[in-house]
Parts: C-alpha cells; structure tokens; sequence
C-alpha cells in the first residue's frame, strides 16, 4: 500500500487523483489543493507518494505493471472508482500506462511530452554517469533546464528542498528507458497506450508550460485528435506550480445544471 492522503467526501462529481513527479513526493500537491478547495470544495481527492518516494516502501519491481498495480492497489483501498488520474512528469507517465488497465473517467498529463525516444537516448549517452558517483550531476544539469527561477519564490523552494535524488531511484525508475535498444520500440508503445485510451473514450489533456515542439503535438494529435492541449507560457516543468489556480479551476467539477 502506497502512502496517500484522501480528502474531501463522495459525490456525483469524479474523483481526482494526484501523482508527482520522479524524486518528489505529494506535498508537491499542496498549492493545487488549496486552490481546489476554493473553487471546487469537497472535491473527493486521493494525494499519492509514488513507490519509493516519501512515505511510500520501495516496490519489488520498477516495472510499469509493478507500479501501476500498487497505485491501483492504493486508489481501490480508499474507495475511488473511475477517477481522473493527474499526473505531473514521470507521475504523468504512470497515469497514462494506468488507464490502459484500469477503470478511468480521464487523464491529466502535465508536461510530460510521451515521444521518449529523444530522451531515452540523451540517458543512454550519460548511463555511465548515472551509474557512478557523479549521477547528481546529471539529475542537476537536468533540473536546470526545467526553468524553477521562473516559479514564485514559495515553489522554487518546493521543489529545491522536496526532493529526493536517490540513484537507486534515478535509476529504477528509467529502467526502461536504459534497457531499450530501440527508442523508436519506446514511441510505439506509447502509440499503443494512447491509441487504447482513445479507444476506450478515456479522455486525455496534456498541460505544458511552454509551446509544445511542432513535431510532438502533430504526433501527439495524430494519435489523439482529440486531445486537449492546454499551454501555460513561461511555467517551465512546472506548471501546476507556477499556476496552481489555473489548474484547479481546470480540474473543477462542472456544477449541476451548468
């Protein structure tokens, strides 16, 4: 079982669920939520440390199935069905590979391009770092380039301090992304898992917080042609913290009547 705070009570509105980004926990949550309770209060909300973070026990496996099955493990011990799953970064990765096996009404995906090959590649090119002493510098060099500075001052501190760059973690969490020979197998199986949730009617938005590179979106809308692209400019990989109004009031639950 996953370490998760639940809030808010059952209603006709779907529940929400929150999954952070590789290295953080779900404290990352806490400005979205008390936006939430603003303008959508009683929102039935499950806040979740991913495997191996925060409060959350390291799993048997990284697998995708591993991962998954644990979070659905989680999301059926607090009682939710059918929930929209929100996932920031490597949480978006997860919540997108969760709806293609589990029950769920959509997905939000917050800057989490899922055309990997590029970066599976870049990882591939740094693994020996990665795998020595020096993996914090490859953590640090990606971290900035993920524009934190653009960020109010009370989430840089978030993110700078919230964190967890454990090699082991690092390291388990890509695990799929060093083993694979053939990046281009990588977009494929994302292909698959998009292409299920469009077959399934799972909705799917994708929020980034810059413009998405041409090649993606024509991929990414390919695929999903009925995606939602929502782009907040300036926001860097963080989105949801540079705006966390903006996406409460995205996530907001239509009221009756409306």
């Amino acid at each position: 079982m996953l370490a998760a705070d639940l809030y808010g009570t059952t209603d006709h509105r779907p529940a929400l669920v929150l999954l952070h980004g590789l290295t953080y926990d779900r404290r990352q949550w806490g400005p979205t939520l008390r936006e939430l309770a603003q303008v959508d209060p009683g929102r039935r909300v499950l806040v979740v440390d991913l495997p191996a973070h925060g409060e959350s026990p390291a799993p048997d496996s990284y697998d995708s199935g591993t991962l998954t099955a644990l979070l659905h493990e989680t999301i059926e011990d607090a009682g939710l069905v059918d929930p929209v799953v929100v996932g920031h970064s490597m949480g978006a990765v997860l919540a997108t590979r969760y709806a293609t096996t589990y029950p769920t009404r959509g997905v939000v995906n917050i800057d989490q391009p899922l055309l990997v090959g590029p970066f599976a590649e870049f990882l591939r090119s740094v693994e020996p770092a990665l795998r020595g002493p020096d993996h914090l510098q490859v953590w640090n060099s990606l971290l900035a380039g993920m524009h934190i500075d653009l960020l109010p001052e009370s989430a840089q501190e978030l993110v700078r301090t919230r964190t967890t760059p454990r090699q082991d973690l690092i390291l388990g969490y890509w695990q799929e992304l060093l083993g694979s020979d053939a990046p281009a197998d990588l977009n494929a199986g994302m292909r698959r898992d998009l292409k299920t949730l469009r077959d399934a009617s799972v909705g799917y938005h994708f929020i980034s917080g810059s413009d998405p590179a041409p090649e993606y979106r024509s991929w990414l809308e390919a695929i999903r042609p009925d995606v939602v692209v929502t782009v907040w400019p300036d926001s860097g990989h963080f989105p949801h913290l540079a705006h966390p109004d903006r996406l409460a009031a995205l996530l907001a639950a239509p009221r009756s009547g409306e």
